[in-house]
């Protein structure tokens, strides 16, 4: 499992995709969302907007991340 250092409070679904250049642009998150299969606590998730905060446990092609505040 990886994990992911978020900075502050939390991080948004888009600002995580963005983060891990799995996209070329902001403009691209939205319709990313749209055709992946993304798993965050056990529950299937596609908003962009949708808050991730230190603990949460993310699946996206094929990898499980954890995200941490330290």
């Amino acid at each position: 499992m990886q994990k992911f250092k978020i900075k502050g409070e939390f991080i948004t679904l888009g600002q995580f995709v963005k983060a891990n250049n799995l996209v070329s642009s902001g403009g691209m998150v939205k319709p990313f969302l749209a055709e992946i299969k993304i798993v965050l606590n056990g529950v299937e998730e596609n908003r962009r907007g949708k808050k991730i905060f230190p603990g949460d446990q993310l699946e996206i092609l094929g990898k499980k991340i954890v995200f941490t505040n330290d």
